[in-house]
């Protein structure tokens, strides 16, 4: 990345280089600081949003206690489930249950 390069080549200081490609200093800082720690400047966004609460493990709990026991309500559902959970992440856990299961 030519900002990284500049900074390398002394090329001036940072919030000089900053101007010079139109970033802000903050960027230009985030870009040597990803640089040192990770090695690479490749965009990390897939470590952007939330984290799913419902893992492959937990599907197969959800698959196992539903098949066993048929009658339980969402809400027994929810209770039953090791950790705290809402009434709609157990549903949209069943249908990526569903839509997996139609795949086949």
């Amino acid at each position: 990345m030519l900002i990284v390069a500049a900074c390398d080549a002394g090329e001036g200081t940072r919030q000089e280089i900053a101007e010079r490609y139109g970033v802000s200093l903050g960027m230009v800082k985030k870009l040597l600081a990803q640089r040192k720690k990770l090695g690479i400047l490749e965009p990390q966004n897939h470590r952007c949003g939330r984290k799913r609460i419902l893992d492959e493990q937990d599907l197969l709990w959800l698959r196992k206690t539903v098949e066993q026991r048929q009658g339980l309500t969402l809400k027994k559902l929810c209770r039953a489930y090791k950790k705290p959970c809402s009434v709609m992440t157990i549903s949209r856990g069943l249908q990526k249950l569903r839509a997996s299961h139609e795949e086949y």
